[in-house]
């Protein structure tokens, strides 16, 4: 029987953040609909208001053209709705079978959980999978256990466990090898066959052109685009994407760092997902990082600063060096800006004086010379513009705005050389964003070197006369002069032929 799901202009907000302004999709039985979009899209927001899993705040979901609401996870699910979800449910210390059947678990006549029945069931699904795991993965092995490729898996055994009629596949693809994906997309045909509907959303062009029987793209929060893909051609979905005009006046450093002593070179660099990185940076550049989330980028900026162990390698100032520890980067005058201020960035019952020195305690001896310290932290606040009652309050009276500013001050205070940042901007305010924009072109002035990572591609593109593209953990495209534009940078963060100059 044939069934159909509709998002009708669909509305979602996180406090003053809209994430989602008239978001639409329409899925039926037999076919794959790809959900496309830059970062910050809106696509895992919408994935998840058909999920369940948050609640819409205007628009309406149909079913079947009724209209329904879809309070949880659960609530969908009884109607036959599934997502594979970008970042993994599963509980590392329960078993695979355990995570698979979690509350669902088949009983006995007797009342109690059978056993048997979740081995079998557990093993038959596996065995959708057979020959693509690199190990033989059982029932009762610990979730803990498996490599990242196998708990992606196992998340999509679980979703299909339920045996819905609608899958959403959330970036699903993004762990799995070539052999694991091609297994996944014959699934996926038989699942057609079957008479089920998938949604499809990857970052891989070449895997939605490959799959997809038709598209959906979202761009900034609304669908911009809507059709049959072989009507639509690779570029003409990047266009898409685009959005016109920018808000912002952005201020490119025009510096021109040709002649400079190059500072960095990484040759080779191997980390988590980095597959073989190189590259060099120059004294005085603002040097971005583009790509869509999870293409490496964390790693290679962890890599740099010693907190994650990798291969290859790393010369800084044309001196071989090691980190095995960031201590020992920042004894090189690197610094690194984390992308998750509360859980990375700050002690939040601290105070901000604290929170600006802590990298920086040492130079001030025993006994502490506090005044001196006070009054550099002091004068750090003025030259960020940071707004607080004083420096004894705690760094969890300040907004979002100034309290990234104090996780950018700390480092400053060390005066690095180098300079790391991991998504700086990421749910900061328009003015403190500009801010900083600023502080970043009077930095490289002055002839710091700044590898600048940013989910937002028009930081990127009106920021850095430079940008490396990473895409399945690989720079895929170096984008300068000319070239460097923001269809370029999405053609190329999505693997789509002439994303930009090599």
């Amino acid at each position: 029987m044939a069934k159909s799901l509709s998002a009708r202009n669909i509305v979602k907000r996180y406090g003053g953040v809209v994430a989602l302004s008239d978001g639409n999709l329409d899925v039926h039985t037999g076919e794959v609909v790809a959900l496309v979009g830059a970062n910050g899209g809106g696509k895992s927001t919408l994935s998840k208001v058909i999920n369940g899993v948050v609640v819409l705040d205007g628009g309406q979901l149909l079913l079947d053209g009724e209209p329904v609401h879809l309070s949880s996870p659960q609530s969908a699910k009884k109607l036959g709705i599934a997502n594979v979800f970008q970042e993994l449910s599963l509980i590392p210390q329960m078993t695979v079978a355990e995570n698979i059947w979690l509350a669902r678990e088949p009983m006995t006549s007797f009342g109690t959980v059978s056993r048997k029945a979740i081995t079998e069931k557990t093993e038959a699904l596996l065995s959708l999978f057979q020959g693509t795991f690199k190990s033989n993965i059982k029932p009762d092995d610990p979730v803990s256990a498996l490599l990242p490729d196998e708990k992606q898996i196992i998340e999509i055994l679980k979703a299909i466990s339920v045996d819905p009629w609608l899958i959403i596949l959330d970036e699903a693809t993004a762990s799995l090898d070539s052999q694991q994906v091609n297994r996944l997309f014959e699934l996926v045909e038989k699942w057609k066959q079957e008479g089920k509907a998938i949604v499809f959303i990857s970052h891989r062009m070449e895997e939605i052109f490959r799959i997809a029987d038709k598209y959906s793209v979202l761009r900034n929060g609304r669908t911009v685009g809507a059709g049959d893909i072989k009507d639509i051609t690779e570029r003409e979905i990047v266009k898409l994407m685009i959005e016109k005009e920018s808000g912002f006046n952005f201020s490119r450093a025009a510096k021109d760092n040709a002649d400079s002593p190059i500072c960095l070179e990484v040759q080779d660099l191997k980390s988590g997902v980095l597959n073989g990185v190189s590259f060099s940076v120059r004294e005085g550049e603002l040097v971005g990082i583009g790509g869509l989330r999870g293409q490496g980028q964390r790693n290679l900026l962890l890599s740099l600063f010693g907190d994650v162990p990798y291969s290859g390698t790393i010369k800084l100032f044309g001196e071989e060096t090691k980190f095995r520890h960031p201590r020992q980067a920042m004894k090189k005058d690197v610094a690194l800006v984390p992308g998750d201020r509360a859980k990375e960035g700050l002690l939040y019952i601290r105070s901000i004086l604290e929170n600006f020195q802590l990298p920086s305690w040492a130079k001030y001896g025993f006994p502490l010379k506090l005044k001196k310290a006070s009054a550099e932290a002091a004068q750090m606040g003025d030259n960020l513009s940071l707004k607080m009652a004083g420096l004894q309050e705690p760094v969890s009276s300040l907004s979002g705005g100034n309290a990234q500013k104090v996780v950018i001050g700390k480092w400053l205070m060390r005066d690095p050389r180098i300079l790391l940042l991991n998504d700086p901007t990421k749910g900061v305010d328009v003015g403190t964003k500009a801010e900083f924009y600023t502080l970043l072109t009077r930095l490289c002035e002055e002839g710091k070197t700044i590898l600048f990572y940013s989910s937002d591609d028009e930081e990127l593109i009106g920021l850095c006369n430079r940008i490396l593209v990473l895409h399945d953990g690989a720079i895929c495209s170096e984008l300068t002069g000319e070239s460097l534009t923001k269809e370029n940078l999405i053609a190329a963060s999505l693997g789509a032929s002439n994303g930009g100059a090599q």
